[in-house]
């Protein structure tokens, strides 16, 4: 397994996991490359929230889902509060969030489907994407993975509402860790730390490190770690280990631009099957 970059058309770049069947489903996860957003939001920027134009967003969001094959007019977005609400989306749900902000669906960090060509899309600076394929039984799920997100075990939550809604059995489903600030970079305080410990307490030497008197946050490991506790084969997680904050000339980075940038999205989208 692995993650890589592909290119498509003029500058636009698909981050994706090998692991993800193409001849069932699409899924992307994009650079700052090929937008029209100028800085501080340059250039493909597909965040409605961060106060970039929202004609260029709405633009780049086209760009972008045509580069893939998806329509984004059907793109279903939430408003992503860093909370634990997992909504199940429906043909209904198509649309919601795509043009709007407002119109995303509210207080919601993680979307669930097994409907075909209905995109889910999430944004991203440095918070964590996971996106899960369940095969066995034509099912999708993505979650918001910040660290208050991780602390409620989002991606285990998220996991579990597909195994309830459709069946979804941990040891067949493949996920896939996308780009976000990593443990190279992610200095965070005693409390923040002291929470995981709380949380994670037999991994707290795996997720929490110490060096000179600095404290290092493994968000990777934190979701690796509890989706392997309800039965996620190791072997079907692929991490794309890509630290936003290393690459922000390649992602977004909320930390390293000092909290004034735009988003990269991460889309997952069922193909129809017989």
């Amino acid at each position: 397994m692995s993650f890589y970059l592909e290119k498509s058309g003029k500058n636009i770049w698909h981050g994706k996991f090998s692991s993800f069947s193409s001849s069932l489903l699409v899924h992307g996860i994009s650079t700052r490359f090929g937008g029209t957003s100028q800085p501080p939001f340059a250039a493909m920027n597909l965040a409605l929230h961060v106060g970039d134009d929202s004609a260029a967003v709405c633009q780049n969001r086209q760009i972008f889902c045509e580069s893939l094959g998806v329509s984004a007019e059907s793109l279903c977005t939430p408003e992503q509060v860093h909370g634990e609400y997992i909504a199940r989306v429906t043909r209904k749900d198509a649309g919601r969030g795509s043009k709007v902000y407002a119109d995303a669906l509210p207080q919601t960090d993680a979307l669930i489907t097994n409907e075909a060509d209905i995109p889910l899309m999430l944004c991203f600076a440095d918070c964590t994407p996971i996106l899960f394929f369940d095969a066995q039984h034509h099912a999708i799920g993505m979650a918001h993975g910040g660290w208050r997100g991780t602390i409620k075990k989002i991606a285990q939550k998220t996991l579990l509402a597909m195994q309830r809604e459709f069946g979804t059995c941990p040891a067949d489903c493949l996920v896939g860790i996308g780009p976000s600030i990593g443990p190279c970079c992610y200095e965070v305080g005693d409390n923040v730390a002291q929470q995981f410990c709380d949380v994670f307490p037999k991994y707290r030497d795996v997720i929490v490190r110490e060096n000179d008197h600095h404290i290092h946050l493994d968000l990777w490991a934190a979701n690796q770690l509890q989706l392997e506790e309800v039965g996620v084969l190791p072997s079907h997680i692929d991490k794309a280990d890509a630290c936003t904050v290393c690459n922000p000339k390649v992602f977004f980075s909320y930390r390293a631009e000092k909290g004034k940038t735009g988003r990269i999205g991460a889309i997952i989208s069922l193909r129809q099957h017989e």
